[in-house]
């Protein structure tokens, strides 16, 4: 289905009615989803979400109200916008559907190619909308210098330390990156991915991030420098807190030894780091053992200690960059993306090969979560 496509979930009795607009709408470039009563219509909800519901009024079984008011009640649903269509011109029904949040109604003795010019006139009036609001935001975000990921990566000594990050539909999402540089002796690196979606997960983002800005320096206060130990009292402050608490969230803690070329790596609910080594020519996987932030008081964390030499690469990912389509299902395949990047690993332009490989302009319109990579090569 072209990127562009709208897609509409159409609900009438009324068989002709139904084939139709279907016609109408499928010439104009919407993928029609048809269903003849709202037991149909919730079957089809259950795996597809459309831009736009067209609904009729009255119909056997549940009727449209009804439909409209299980639709209001699901989170997953509540913000489809809803267009009734009826054949009836009483103003209560009319009023009682714009109380419930109906976007509009439309006659049915309305001109089909009016229809049409309705439906995509609402559409572009809420996409204007939802990007005004989201430049608002932004700007909003921007003036409290509000970030989940830094503007540009640090300078390590012996190192070369980059970062590749993509938003899903360009909204700020849940995933968060950051780097703490500690005198001339370490810096840690953090990835991490809150679960959810847009809005939300970015919201909880900096709440997660001040958590563990705070633990890692208050532990290299103390002398604590185990990755281990500091995810840990990330996770019980985590667990503890009444709103968090309830927010899961993954992370990857590592802390690069400038001096030794050691990386300390410990997790909580990530994917496995990718390590390339260069000596060997082949890659391996660095499992954590940890539990998601916030599950349980005691987390479980190891720590692994990686003594990297002269060309050796880190690869650290978020969950999305796993993550694909298929059959309009979301799926997620770990060795799909390690065999994908094989070749391209102890390269001098690895990173630039991954982006082009994963974040270019034709996959980034495949993306169904946000896209986050840290990598890490030896000097």
């Amino acid at each position: 289905m072209p990127q562009s496509q709208k897609k509409i979930l159409l609900v009438d009795d009324d068989r002709f009615i139904l084939m139709l607009f279907d016609k109408a709408l499928s010439t104009e470039g919407f993928q029609c989803l048809s269903a003849s009563s709202v037991a149909d219509a919730l079957e089809i909800l259950k795996t597809e979400l459309p831009d736009i519901i067209l609904s009729d009024y009255q119909m056997p079984g549940a009727d449209g109200f009804e439909f409209r008011s299980i639709v209001l009640n699901d989170k997953r649903l509540k913000n489809i916008p809803f267009v009734f269509l009826t054949s009836y011109t009483d103003r209560d029904m009319i009023q009682r559907g714009l109380d419930m949040l109906a976007v509009d109604y439309i006659d049915k003795e309305t001109p089909v190619a009016l229809v049409v010019s309705k439906l995509n006139n609402i559409l572009q009036a809420i996409r204007k909308q939802h990007e005004k609001s989201m430049n608002e935001i932004r700007v909003a975000a921007e003036a409290l210098n509000l970030s989940s990921v830094p503007s540009e990566p640090p300078s390590v000594e012996g190192f070369k330390v980059n970062f590749l990050y993509k938003s899903f539909e360009d909204y700020p999402g849940g995933d968060f990156i950051d780097f703490i540089r500690i005198d001339n002796r370490f810096t840690f690196m953090v990835l991490g991915d809150v679960m959810g979606k847009k809005w939300g997960a970015w919201f909880f983002s900096f709440n997660f991030l001040s958590y563990i800005r705070s633990a890692i320096r208050l532990c290299v206060f103390d002398g604590d420098l185990s990755t281990a130990s500091i995810i840990q009292k990330i996770n019980k402050v985590i667990f503890m807190d009444p709103v968090l608490g309830d927010v899961l969230s993954t992370l990857s803690l590592l802390m690069i030894e400038h001096e030794t070329g050691k990386v300390y790596y410990s997790g909580a609910g990530d994917l496995p780091l990718i390590w390339y080594k260069a000596n060997e020519k082949k890659s391996v996987t660095v499992n954590s053992s940890g539990l998601l932030l916030g599950v349980m008081l005691e987390g479980q964390y190891n720590e692994e200690v990686m003594e990297l030499l002269p060309g050796d690469q880190l690869i650290v990912v978020s969950d999305g960059m796993i993550d694909f389509e298929e059959n309009g299902e979301k799926k997620s395949d770990y060795d799909l993306f390690f065999n994908l990047i094989q070749p391209i690993l102890g390269n001098e332009g690895t990173l630039e090969m991954i982006k082009s490989v994963t974040f270019s302009e034709e996959k980034s319109k495949e993306l169904v979560d946000d896209c986050s990579l840290l990598f890490i090569e030896r000097k």
